[in-house]
């Protein structure tokens, strides 16, 4: 499906009804937006592991502006401000006042952006694998500790802007981002843009400037920052700063994890679970 949102037609997938029977009445659900890690991939990144949220809400996945199966506006349309921009544009063509907003690594980048923003558009907010900053010496020390002396240079390189190492970054350090074997036939699954990557964490791009700890505070609802212990790309120790700058945020690690949860999935779920629709 596709909606007209800020002069695009952006694409988005469904799980899950919003109206379920219940006796004599039709029930309605909470209603979750699921923004995608990234740049360059797509929504294929949460599924199959995140669609047992429709069993407790109707779930949308939408690609962001440029990625998977939505339209693209060119490299002027490629940065945080209109990908927010583009979720409150999302939220008013599907007519959604203040839904659940789960945001994970680079769609974690656009929930903050978002949530910061607009405060008052979103019900619960989970951050997944995120951060409030980036800090390409810190990711480096890990994934040298993970991956070795070579895996720590080409990651401090490349993710300080030389987008010349990004063949040797995704060979050597892409498999550091899972703790157990990476799921690369999940990682098929996503239509991929390294154009939008590139630009991202180009010397020049956002990858670079993203600092979202002085409006964290704006965040008026309750929010849950989960995160892997061994994120090699996005260190606990930033996330933990996001969850110290957020009003009563909620903070989970799971331990033995990477970037994400293909380790430990039991536990990323049931954590979500319980913050997502408590009791």
């Amino acid at each position: 499906m596709r909606a007209e949102v800020n002069g695009i037609r952006l694409y988005f997938d469904v799980e899950g009804a919003q109206l379920v029977p219940d006796g004599p009445v039709m029930r309605e659900r909470p209603t979750i937006v699921m923004l995608h890690g990234g740049p360059g991939s797509d929504h294929a990144t949460f599924r199959p592991y995140m669609s047992f949220l429709a069993d407790h809400a109707q779930v949308l996945y939408p690609d962001h502006r440029g990625h998977g199966r939505s339209e693209d506006s060119g490299p002027g349309g490629w940065n945080l401000r209109q990908w927010a921009d583009d979720v409150v544009g999302f939220l008013d063509a599907l007519d959604l006042k203040r839904p659940i907003v789960l945001g994970a690594s680079f769609g974690g980048f656009v929930a903050q952006a978002f949530a910061t923003a607009h405060p008052d558009r979103v019900s619960r907010l989970a951050l997944v694998s995120t951060a409030p900053r980036t800090d390409p010496a810190l990711s480096a020390e890990m994934f040298a500790r993970l991956g070795g002396p070579e895996a720590g240079a080409v990651a401090r390189r490349f993710l300080a802007g030389d987008a010349d190492l990004a063949e040797d970054y995704m060979r050597l350090c892409l498999p550091h981002y899972s703790v157990g074997e990476l799921d690369l036939e999940g990682l098929g699954r996503s239509i991929d843009k390294p154009a939008i990557r590139e630009h991202f964490f180009g010397r020049e791009g956002e990858w670079h400037q993203v600092d979202f700890r002085p409006a964290l505070s704006r965040i008026a609802c309750p929010t849950l920052v989960l995160h892997g212990a061994l994120d090699p790309v996005l260190p606990q120790a930033l996330a933990r700063e996001m969850h110290a700058a957020i009003p009563g945020a909620q903070l989970h690690v799971v331990e033995q994890a990477g970037h994400g949860w293909g380790d430990r999935p039991d536990e990323w779920r049931q954590v979500l679970t319980e913050f997502l629709f408590p009791a």
